[in-house]
C-alpha cells in the first residue's frame, strides 16, 4: 500500500524541524535569560520560548510538535520575536504555518541605502526613482528629475499628479493614467489597513481635486507593475518610455521605477540629448 502525505502535512513536518532548529541554536544568554540548572539538549527550552513569546507552554508545544492548530498573525509574530527571527525566516515560519506572509517590516521614511542609490545612478541617462507605498518620491536619478520637472515643490507623485501643473503637464495620456494611479494607491490602502497616511492624502486631495474625488469613488484597485509612459518635455518633445516597478523583497514599502526608451521611438536620443544639456 502506498501512503500519500498531503501538502499541510508536509509543511507541519517541517514546521517541527525548523522551530526546533531555531529554538536549539539560541542559548539562554542570547535572549537575556538566566541559564537556570544542567542542561541535557542545545538551546532554550520550550518553556523558555513560550515565556517569551507570551503564549501557554502546551500551545507552543503543540505549534513545535506540528499540531493541526489554530494560529494568528499576531502570535506568530511573537514566536518569531521570541526566536530571533530575521525577515526571510519570519516568512517561512508563516507559510509553514499556513498563513499569507506579511510583507517584510520596513517603514515609510527609513534612508534608502548606498546599493540602492547606486542602482539608480547605473540607470543613467534613463529615468529611473524610487516610491514609497504613499508614493512619496524618496530618491531620483538626475535624468528622473529631468524629464519628469521633479523639483523642491514634489513630495508625494499622487498629490503632484493631480495638484502640480509642471508634473501634471507632462503627462501626454493624463486622462488615460489617472484611473491606474488611482487604482493603484487604493489597493495600497487595503493592503496597509492600519496606516492612516492613505487615507490623510486621499482626503487632501478630495478637497482640492474633483478629479481625484471622482476616481476615488470608484471601486477600482489595480496593480501597476509595467506599461508605457508619454511625456510631453519643453526641450526635447515627447518622449515615450516602457516603464517596470520593481516592490524590494526586504522593503517592501518601496517600489524601484525604472524607465526604458520605447525603441519605436526616437526617445533614447532625445534623453541623451538632455543629459548632455544637464550634466548633473
Amino acid at each position: 500500500m502506498v501512503w500519500f502525505v498531503s501538502a499541510s502535512e508536509r509543511r507541519r513536518d517541517q514546521l517541527k524541524e525548523f522551530l526546533r532548529a531555531k529554538r536549539e541554536a539560541l542559548a539562554p544568554a542570547d535572549v537575556g535569560m538566566p541559564a537556570a540548572g544542567r542542561r541535557r539538549t542545545p538551546g532554550l527550552r520550550r518553556e523558555e520560548v513560550a515565556v517569551l513569546a507570551g503564549v501557554g507552554v502546551s500551545w507552543y508545544t503543540w505549534l513545535e510538535q506540528g499540531r493541526d492548530i489554530k494560529v494568528s498573525d499576531a502570535v506568530l509574530d511573537a514566536v518569531a520575536r521570541a526566536l530571533r527571527l530575521d525577515e526571510a525566516e519570519r516568512t517561512h515560519l508563516y507559510v509553514l504555518a499556513g498563513l499569507n506572509p506579511p510583507d517584510p517590516a520596513g517603514q515609510p521614511g527609513a534612508p534608502v541605502n548606498d546599493q540602492l542609490r547606486s542602482v539608480l545612478e547605473a540607470w543613467m541617462p534613463n529615468p529611473a526613482h524610487v516610491l514609497d507605498r504613499h508614493y512619496d518620491l524618496v530618491a531620483m536619478n538626475d535624468a528622473s528629475r529631468w524629464v519628469f520637472g521633479y523639483d523642491d515643490d514634489v513630495r508625494n507623485c499622487m498629490v503632484a499628479f493631480f495638484t502640480h501643473p509642471i508634473y501634471r503637464g507632462r503627462f501626454t495620456a493624463w486622462h488615460e493614467f489617472a484611473p491606474d494611479m488611482v487604482a493603484d494607491f487604493r489597493a495600497g490602502a487595503a493592503r496597509y489597513p492600519d496606516d492612516p497616511v492613505f487615507g490623510e492624502i486621499a482626503a487632501e486631495l478630495r478637497a482640492v481635486s474633483p478629479e481625484f474625488a471622482e476616481l476615488w469613488a470608484r471601486p477600482e484597485v489595480r496593480s501597476r507593475s509595467q506599461g508605457v509612459k508619454a511625456i510631453t518635455h519643453p526641450e526635447v518633445g515627447e518622449l515615450v518610455f516602457e516603464y517596470s516597478l520593481f516592490r524590494l523583497p526586504d522593503r517592501a514599502d518601496l517600489n524601484v521605477v525604472l524607465h526604458t526608451p520605447d525603441p519605436d521611438t526616437d526617445t533614447k536620443e532625445k534623453v541623451e540629448s538632455l543629459v548632455a544639456v544637464h550634466p548633473g
